[in-house]
């Protein structure tokens, strides 16, 4: 047996601990409360400016802004973002099944709104293909009649009116969600939507992009499959209509894609040589529109377009407001996803550039943003992948970048935009498919992923198949609740472990995983990896019966073998007594310790609760259970390291009625010193009886 270790202090239980170090608690709360809240609405000409600053960061950055040092990166990298807003926006638009113009004012406004209220500096709003895509899932529910080849032009704008009121009444709806979350603070909810399923939502949404963009690249004039399987339906279709691809639409594709992807993947592997990305998007929308007006390809050969785009400042327009009870289950799937895109994206470049992003503020951020964007003809908008990546590497560093992104697109909206009339459509749907290329990517993630975490592992795959298989929407909503569901069952099936300590040491550590650790003799240390509440109590009771013996036989066996014990003390001590000699010293407190057992058999149980995060009444009341139970075999039950709020509903259940106070201690070496020394005196005490 090992040397014991010296604990040079006194034992501390909780008590004298809080007498010796805790703070004094004021018994009136109500006036506590009272304080704050008027510390909170005191109105001065400080916290108005600190308020300001808070909610408006633009007037915390902007007077500190070194012009010198940060103007030429951020206008380089605004001016380049700016340039790939516009082919995005365009594209992108046709994701949400509205004309190429909306999707150059969702590249605006959003951009200079978040400007002056976001917290991220290296973020790029504007228009993201999986938010689009979920909003032209529900535009094209709604507005589901597609035009004839042989529609008036009144036809056709009213009906391209209908499909943006329901896209900008998403976007108002989103902004409300957004600010009501904001008011509530709720912008921790993100936190729900993990990075594996962040991850594997991304990378299965661009599947539907990609499929959902395969009529556009061949051709077909197809209308859109929604709900569920709407993938395999529109893989599908395009398979039965394969005979009557467009060959001119088609070679244009192949065209754009060959020239698309070798830039792409230039820019990406030399990123560090290149001051700015080759601009290759808009170089083929510029390049591709003068072949279809110089050789007149719309009218030869049956090309679709994108039309006429409207020069100028788009005016104030109310979004289909009666369209909200039908839109807002979709909507709020939209927001948690544009959300959780958006803070992660801003976290990840605020980590890597050492700043902090305050996620409230990106709720109030992107929720002006939707709710303004949308009177101004816009759908709803997030960060976006592909342009932050470029805006950071690039060489920006403050929110200013996206001043100079707002007035790229502005020139165009003001002059250049009806040039782009004679661009056909196959070109943006290449421009989409290739902006996915990240998120196709993400595949490369898996097997670390598996190396690190199965579970995490399992959440990913669930939620890519639910994605793929099922819709965006639902399949988003099973990955959240089996990502859920797996931590439901790991806190239910936390580890139950016996302790042991380290010779000539305090330390203690799990037997299992530490075999020159030793157990205390006659006392029992268990640990308990986890929460204790109604959704696991039958395991932990089951754990610490497994771990003690405390079966119902062995309970009832050495209850009745106690009560023999003490019958048989109780003539001793009288029989002594009427010989006149009285033992003093033999107490209460160590009277268990007296009892004919070896030094193998239990004698205490001490339970470390340093892992125990939280107790609920169901938990609580189940140490009572225990407590009965032990006591019952004549064993006293222990505690240490229990948090303040473990100790406080352990204390309010009654468990204390049950167990001596003074049996809770600060640390496990506390109680183990203090049973030792019980222990010690049992023994004295006794021999003093035998002399």
């Amino acid at each position: 047996m090992s040397a014991p270790v010296t604990v040079y202090r006194g034992i501390y239980t909780e008590d004298r601990f809080k007498q010796a170090y805790g703070s004094e608690e004021s018994t009136n709360g109500s006036l506590r409360l009272r304080e704050k809240l008027v510390g909170r609405c005191r109105c001065s000409r400080r916290a108005c400016h600190h308020l300001l600053k808070q909610r408006v960061p633009i007037f915390n950055w902007l007077p500190r802004y070194k012009l010198k040092k940060w103007i030429v990166g951020d206008s380089i990298a605004g001016v380049t973002v700016g340039i790939l807003h516009i082919p995005q926006g365009m594209a992108f638009a046709l994701l949400t099944s509205v004309a190429p113009i909306f999707g150059l004012y969702t590249s605006f406004f959003p951009v200079v709104l978040y400007m002056v209220f976001g917290t991220g500096r290296h973020v790029s709003t504007g228009t993201f293909a999986v938010v689009s895509l979920m909003t032209g899932t529900v535009v094209e529910q709604l507005v589901p009649t597609p035009l004839e080849p042989n529609s008036s032009l009144s036809e056709a704008t009213d009906f391209e009116a209908q499909r943006i009121g329901v896209a900008s009444a998403i976007a108002l709806l989103s902004g409300i969600i957004m600010l009501c979350m904001f008011g509530l603070q709720l912008g921790f909810l993100s936190t729900y939507l993990s990075e594996p399923i962040v991850k594997a939502f991304t990378s299965a949404a661009a599947f539907h992009v990609t499929i959902s963009q395969l009529q556009s690249m061949l051709g077909l004039r197809l209308p859109r499959h929604t709900g569920t399987f709407s993938l395999f339906k529109t893989l599908a279709s395009v398979m039965k209509n394969l005979p009557h691809t467009n060959t001119a639409e088609l070679l244009i594709s192949v065209v754009c894609l060959a020239v698309l992807v070798p830039v792409k993947e230039i820019n990406v592997r030399c990123r560090e040589r290149l001051r700015t990305p080759i601009p290759v998007e808009i170089l083929t929308v510029i390049i591709a529109t003068g072949v279809t007006y110089a050789s007149s390809l719309d009218s030869a050969y049956n090309i679709e377009i994108v039309g006429s785009i409207p020069a100028g400042f788009p005016g104030p327009r109310m979004p289909a407001l009666h369209t909200f009870p039908d839109i807002v289950g979709d909507t709020v799937a939209i927001t948690f996803v544009g959300y959780a895109v958006s803070v992660s994206l801003a976290m990840i470049y605020a980590d890597k550039h050492g700043y902090s992003i305050h996620p409230n503020q990106e709720l109030l951020a992107h929720g002006v943003s939707n709710t303004v964007s949308s009177f101004f003809n816009c759908f709803p908008s997030s960060a976006t992948l592909a342009t932050t990546n470029i805006l950071e590497s690039a060489g920006g560093i403050t929110q200013l970048s996206g001043l100079f992104t707002s007035l790229v697109v502005l020139i165009v909206l003001l002059l250049i935009g009806p040039l782009f009339y004679f661009l056909p459509k196959a070109v943006l749907a290449c421009i989409n498919v290739t902006s996915l290329r990240q998120m196709f990517l993400q595949f490369q993630d898996l097997p670390e992923l598996w190396r690190i975490s199965k579970i995490d592992f399992l959440v990913w795959v669930v939620t890519w198949l639910s994605v793929v298989v099922l819709n965006v929407d639902l399949g988003l909503a099973i990955g959240v609740v089996f990502s859920m569901m797996t931590v439901i069952c790991r806190t239910q099936r936390a580890g139950c472990s016996v302790l042991g300590r380290a010779n000539n040491t305090e330390i203690y550590r799990p037997l299992e995983n530490n075999s020159k650790c030793y157990e205390v003799p006659g006392v029992k240390i268990l640990t308990y990896n986890g929460p204790i509440y109604y959704g696991n109590r039958s395991f932990f009771r089951e754990e610490m019966s497994r771990l003690l013996g405390l079966t119902p036989e062995k309970i009832r066996s050495k209850e009745k073998a106690r009560k023999t014990l003490e019958k048989r003390e109780r003539e001793v001590t009288i029989s002594t007594v009427d010989r006149g000699i009285a033992n003093t010293s033999f107490s209460s407190e160590n009277e268990f310790f007296n009892s004919e057992t070896s030094e193998s058999e239990v004698q205490a149980v001490l339970i470390d609760c340093s892992s125990v995060i939280f107790v609920d009444i169901a938990g609580a009341r189940l140490f009572t259970q225990m407590c009965t139970e032990c006591q019952k075999v004549g064993v006293h039950v222990y505690l240490a390291n229990c948090n303040e709020r473990v100790l406080k509903i352990l204390t309010s259940s009654g468990l204390m009625n049950y167990m001596n106070p003074q049996h809770i201690f600060v640390t496990v070496h506390d109680a183990v010193t203090y049973i030792q020394q019980q222990k010690e005196k049992s023994a004295e005490n006794t021999t003093t009886v035998w002399v």
